[in-house]
């Protein structure tokens, strides 16, 4: 699949407000600054259609992209951003659970996970929790240029073993870079199987 048009829709900062739910949607969550505006710009072929900051915690809101009039691209608030009150990561928290709890037609949840890092348990909270609440997710490593190869098969490696200690059945495992485009046909092929049996 390619995508041939793409644009931002709205920010809402509470699911009631989020565009209708008539069409598949593919949301993008992770540790703040792990890449997720980034990739979304790299899947659509626009370096400006989400907004990208060197500062965490850019994202605040849900923010939807409708895709080719036919599916969204959601880009939501990163979490284990330290420097932000109590209250604000409180806000977010609920904001993001009423989310991907009560929106009907989230098709899958894409979890960025930073190529660079050895499993984090914050990461790994959220991962059960989906888990537990029978929300479909993928694991998507991000910024797979930023290393060698071998260095991140290594730590790749690990993850896979974190995820056996607790998964009878793996989920699926991406890799992605915005730089070179790693994983953007993998992406969108996954994505395109989706949306073909959310129609069905």
């Amino acid at each position: 699949m390619e995508i041939k048009q793409s644009q931002f829709v709205k920010s809402s900062s509470d699911v009631k407000d989020c565009p209708a739910p008539d069409k598949p949607e593919f949301a993008f969550i992770g540790r703040s600054n792990v890449g997720k505006s980034s990739l979304i710009n790299m899947l659509t072929g626009k370096k400006s259609l989400a907004k990208i900051s060197s500062k965490p915690g850019k994202t605040q809101l849900i923010n939807h992209f409708e895709i080719d009039e036919s599916w969204f691209l959601v880009d939501l608030p990163g979490y284990g951003w330290s420097k932000v009150s109590k209250q604000k990561k409180a806000d977010w928290g609920i904001m993001i659970e009423q989310y991907l709890l009560n929106r009907e037609n989230l098709a899958c949840l894409f979890v960025l996970i930073d190529s660079r890092l050895e499993p984090q348990s914050i990461d790994y909270e959220f991962i059960t929790w989906l888990g537990e609440n029978e929300i479909p997710f993928v694991m998507i490593f991000t910024k797979t240029d930023k290393q060698s190869k071998n260095k991140f098969q290594s730590i790749k490696a690990k993850h896979i073993r974190q995820l056996k200690n607790n998964w009878e059945e793996m989920p699926l495992l991406l890799e992605s870079s915005a730089i070179d485009q790693t994983g953007k046909e993998k992406i969108l092929t996954f994505a395109a199987e989706i949306i073909s049996n959310f129609k069905s």
